[in-house]
């Protein structure tokens, strides 16, 4: 016989995940996660089945909201050089506050360093969504090797997102300049 949990237990589980994991890293513990959701353990692994599977649905229920952050609408009239600039503005903009603690879907890759982790292959999928929009935004946009200037635009926002998560760099002026950059060398109007 199961039991069913509270009405919102998932929703609070998820929502605990996605903060404690993105300020305190993917490490948080199984008590920490459901105290602060108000949850007990028992239904946690009942709706999720693992610590790993709720670090993995919390990443991936938060992707849509990133991505409606980052990108602009699929109607802005922007010419493809306009919408992929707007990502790196978002990034800076979104680097500025002082709780940026980076890309939480890259820090989780990284702080896990398992390829095979739920969360990894979630987080991976994520990433190669930007790269896919990175790369249909340059083919638009006229580039020679739309797909190598789409690895180059994760590169610089990987790599932009990690210094600033860290506190290293500012980014300000730096990402959207770094992509100018590249989209000019890739001929991008």
């Amino acid at each position: 016989m199961t039991t069913e949990a509270k009405p919102g237990s998932r929703d609070r589980l998820l929502e605990a995940a996605a903060e404690l994991t993105y300020r305190e890293g993917v490490v948080i513990g199984v008590e920490a996660l459901c105290k602060a959701a108000g949850v007990s353990k028992r239904s946690m692994y009942q709706l999720f089945g693992s610590k790993d599977e709720l670090v993995a649905a919390s990443l991936k229920r938060r992707e849509s909201a990133v991505a409606a952050r980052l990108r602009p609408a699929a109607d802005d009239p922007r010419p493809p050089r306009g919408r992929i600039l707007h990502v790196f503005e978002r990034l800076e903009e979104d680097a500025a506050a002082p709780d940026y603690r980076g890309c939480p879907f890259l820090a989780a890759q990284v702080e896990l360093k398992d390829a095979d982790h739920p969360a990894s292959r979630v987080s991976r999928e994520i990433k190669q969504n930007l790269t896919a929009y990175f790369r249909t935004e340059a083919d638009r946009g006229g580039a020679a090797d739309p797909g190598l200037l789409a690895r180059q635009l994760v590169l610089v926002f990987d790599g932009a997102s990690a210094r600033a998560g860290v506190g290293a760099d500012s980014l300000s002026g730096l990402a959207v300049a770094t992509a100018a950059t590249l989209l000019d060398a890739a001929g991008v109007r």
